[in-house]
């Protein structure tokens, strides 16, 4: 569609290739608006203005939705209370940060006088669509709706937040499903309950509201849906069972089919008697366990006391609690850590960095005893991140390992049109506790970093050559075996949680980790070992990455979800879409890259050293860690994660992050230099 920038105009957009504007007659319209989204069609009108879908050709065409603020109002108060609510839902989409539940902020701004919100694109359908096309729920369907929606509303209500208006129009399931469909027999059992597919979609959140102790009791703006709302909703006062009740009655109706009626009546309710009558609404033959019966007539009481007070009563009733814990994000400038444990504030941002961007831990490395001595070294390379001469110069023991592995190279449709062996060397860090973590040889070279002009972000550009030295780094990213047993040793700065991840397993990725923790992490290794381990250089992650490719991928000109782990609801190229299975996976899932390294696309983000540059131009050519010029309040994150479409998992994506930040796509891997 094309866009008409007169501000004036009561629709500016327009079919595509139009020459006037439609509405007002304006002429040179544009096909992008803003310069950086593509339009596409108008998925819906409703009281405060118009919904399209498109795509934003700055991050590869990606599915996004445009919200045009046109309140249908009369009268300047209405008018100002329209205004405050659009504003809302994108503080609240902004505050609520990148849930993968929840629709992701891209961006919020005025445009010729009227505003707009941005966010992610779910595909698929609402509730109530579904409702209408395959009928009425099962009771493994209600179970499994609790197990997706109950963490959701836990997670927001920890933010003090209330949605509000939770109902089945603002529910959507993912179009593609992760997991096989679930039997009867399966929701009793412990598996069920871990199985939680979270492929249903809170949104809306323009009606939420922010609130504290003091303002639950101050009456404010009845909102939300007549049929769903409860008693002390509608007289303008919201607590999170509230948002319960709604639940509560949203499974109802797909159990009974039974829906609000236009004038205003209720099949499913007793006017007379004063209570639900679900029961009685039910098809004929259906039998709804005890157990679940209990729970909906407890979270749909007429009185608040009498309800559930929290999604986590509801979850410890369910014995949803195997379900992952939700992800603990943060605000922008502080650092949330979760333990009572916590001894020492945020330190400096440079508190573990010395100049040139080396690592500095406290205790200077003279204790040559703890250091291998019987080792062979190269003497004629000189890494570029040597430690201050006031240290111990870390020694690598002479690699007496090596691994063999298959590397897959696949065309633009997916296909497999290569197989290679491949052999590379490592060596074994012993971390305790019988943890160990494999260290891989990565040879010396040179390599084009970023991407072509007619290719890629404007933030991968210009391509430049960079000549590395050797250096080892992580066959994976760090695991959460690896990370428990190193926030076991000896705290150097900061507190490292050691249950610190979402998706629980001891070879899974470790993630839920800011910046400033993998750099903790670094140093305590650094001073347990002798050598002198830290985040990677982004030239030497791209490096390792593209183990001696130049495609997008160092599978090839694709991506599929049996190479790596990412969102298959979209595709690459000419591949077809595949799995998104919501999660990480154990490291080592799927084939390695030509120097035998695995993980680096998808699965999590992985944190780099640099501070961030929005472009490439005065970049280092000899693949140091990139400081000076850069924006101190924001690093580097490179490869995608498990969350990520395939444009943003290429091996010259950029993504940048405050170093404070943590959520469930975030983990890294370590390097050491050679010397």
């Amino acid at each position: 569609m094309f866009y008409c920038s007169n501000p004036r105009c009561s629709n500016p957009f327009n079919p595509d290739k139009s020459k006037f504007c439609q509405t007002c007659g304006q002429p040179d319209l544009t096909p992008l608006f803003r310069n950086r989204y593509r339009v596409i069609r108008m998925l819906g009108e409703g009281g405060f203005g118009r919904t399209y879908e498109a795509v934003d050709i700055d991050r590869m065409d990606d599915p996004c939705v445009i919200k045009q603020f046109m309140p249908q109002v009369q009268g300047t108060s209405a008018l100002q209370k329209a205004t405050e609510l659009f504003k809302q839902e994108a503080k609240r989409l902004y505050e609520l940060g990148e849930h993968p539940q929840i629709p992701r902020l891209i961006a919020y701004f005025e445009q010729d006088k009227r505003l707009y919100l941005v966010q992610e694109l779910i595909e698929g359908q609402n509730l109530l669509a579904e409702l209408t096309q395959q009928g009425v729920f099962s009771e493994e369907k209600i179970w499994q709706l609790l197990a997706d929606i109950l963490p959701i509303l836990k997670f927001v209500h920890d933010r003090n937040v209330i949605h509000r208006d939770i109902k089945l129009e603002n529910i959507i399931r993912r179009r593609t499903s992760p997991n096989p469909s679930l039997n009867a027999a399966n929701f009793s059992n412990s598996a069920f309950r871990r199985g939680a597919r979270r492929e249903l979609v809170l949104i809306d959140f323009g009606v939420s509201k922010q609130v504290t102790g003091s303002l639950m009791s101050k009456v404010g703006t009845t909102v939300g849906t007549p049929g769903y709302s409860p008693v002390e909703q509608m007289r303008g006062q919201v607590f999170p069972g509230s948002d319960l009740y709604s639940l509560g009655i949203t499974c109802l109706r797909l159990l009974t089919q039974c829906l609000p009626k236009v004038d205003g009546s209720d099949d499913l309710y007793d006017p007379i008697n004063g209570g639900w009558i679900w029961r009685e609404r039910l098809p004929a033959g259906t039998k709804i366990s005890s157990e679940l019966a209990t729970i909906l007539d407890k979270l749909i009481q007429d009185y608040l006391k009498n309800r559930y007070q929290s999604a986590d009563e509801v979850i410890k009733a369910l014995n949803l609690y195997s379900l992952p814990p939700q992800p603990h994000f943060v605000k922008a400038g502080q650092l949330t850590l979760n333990s009572a444990q916590t001894k020492a504030a945020l330190p400096p941002l440079n508190a573990y960095l010395t100049e040139g961007g080396k690592l500095a831990i406290n205790t200077p490395l003279n204790h040559s005893a703890q250091i291998n001595s019987n080792i062979s070294v190269n003497s004629r390379v000189k890494s570029n991140t040597n430690p201050p001469p006031n240290q111990v110069t870390p020694k690598i023991a002479a690699v007496k390992s090596s691994f063999e592995f298959q590397v897959v190279t696949v065309d633009n449709r997916g296909q497999q049109t290569h197989v290679k062996s491949g052999k590379a060397h490592f060596f074994e860090e012993h971390l305790g506790r019988s943890t160990v973590m494999e260290m891989v040889s990565v040879p010396g070279g040179t390599f084009l970093m970023g991407t072509p002009k007619d290719r890629g972000d404007s933030d991968e550009k210009p391509q430049h050559s960079v000549t590395l030295a050797p250096f080892y780094i992580g066959k994976f990213p760090v695991t959460q075996g690896q990370w428990t047993a190193v926030a076991a040793m000896p705290e150097i700065k900061i507190y490292l949680n050691p249950d610190a991840a979402r998706f629980k397993g001891v070879n899974r990725p470790i993630e839920n980790i800011s910046w400033y923790e993998a750099m903790e992490f670094c140093a305590r290794l650094s001073r347990k070992t002798g050598k002198l381990y830290r985040l990677p250089s982004e030239a030497q992650w791209e490096y390792a990455c593209r183990g001696e490719t130049s495609g997008p991928f160092h599978f090839g000109e694709t991506i599929t979800s049996e190479l790596a782990n990412y969102n298959g609801n979209s595709n690459y190229a000419d591949a077809p879409k595949g799995v998104y299975r919501f999660q990480t996976t154990d490291v080592g899932s799927f084939k390695p890259n030509a120097f035998g390294l695995y993980d680096f696309h998808g699965n999590v983000w992985e944190w780099c050293a640099d501070a961030w540059h929005s472009n490439y131009n005065g970049a280092p050519v000899d693949g140091s860690v990139w400081e000076s010029g850069g924006d101190f309040s924001l690093r580097l994150l490179r490869g995608g994660s498990w969350n990520d479409h395939p444009p943003n998992c290429r091996s010259a994506c950029r993504l940048r992050y405050q170093p404070d930040c943590k959520a469930s796509i975030v983990g890294f891997r370590v390097v050491v230099s050679v010397v």
